[in-house]
């Protein structure tokens, strides 16, 4: 079965102590990991995106000393308090694969009992359950937590796809976001989904 794992620990004062992130049985189709510079590829090619690189850092230029300054960004990320940013890796049955995409959990205002998700797929290995199964993993490990008890994920309104794997993974629709996030030059509505701790217990 596959895992959700990584090598990071609490080391930032605003790292709190009971979300070390170790090996858990998770039943989905992909590895959450840390980030390695093996995974150059896949920042190059969500470079390449014409919407990831406009609400994420990944780099634009094509460049693979820059592909790698995102990567020990990620890396960086639970230093900071900001959160955990892992690689979603596809399961080949021997442990983490090939890099296909991003997914953070980011504990800006895990003070509240707030943390937010979001994640992005590489333009080549969409629409094959990845993100799905990414956000399964990671808002079930998240809402384990006692500090966690609400996630929020921001979606713009014409991002089907993404509306229904939110839905797919227990979040529900709250409302729109007006002029919610500056995306490029422009500022973008969003729709709010969330998920709770008690959604857990009354659906389990």
């Amino acid at each position: 079965m596959p895992t959700l794992r990584a090598s990071l620990a609490p080391r930032g004062a605003a790292s709190p102590e009971t979300m070390t992130l170790g090996p858990d049985e998770l039943a989905c189709s992909v590895v959450l990991r840390e980030w390695s510079i093996d995974d150059v590829n896949c920042v190059l090619e969500a470079g390449q995106d014409p919407l990831i690189p406009l609400i994420t850092t990944v780099p634009t230029d094509g460049g693979r000393d820059s592909a790698l300054a995102f990567v020990e960004r990620q890396r960086d990320r639970l230093t900071s308090g900001e959160g955990y940013s892992f690689a979603i890796a596809s399961s080949d049955g021997l442990g983490s694969g090939e890099a296909v995409g991003q997914i953070g959990l980011w504990l800006r205002d895990l003070a509240q009992g707030r943390a937010s998700v979001g994640y992005w797929v590489r333009p080549g290995c969409r629409s094959k359950g990845y993100a799905r199964a990414a956000l399964s993993a990671l808002s079930d490990w998240a809402l384990r937590h006692d500090e966690v008890h609400r996630l929020e994920l921001y979606v713009e309104p014409w991002n089907e796809p993404s509306w229904r794997t939110a839905a797919s993974c227990g979040y529900r629709h709250e409302g729109l976001l007006r002029s919610w996030q500056q995306v490029g030059d422009a500022r973008r509505d969003m729709y709010m989904y969330s998920r709770l701790a008690d959604d857990n217990l009354v659906e389990g």
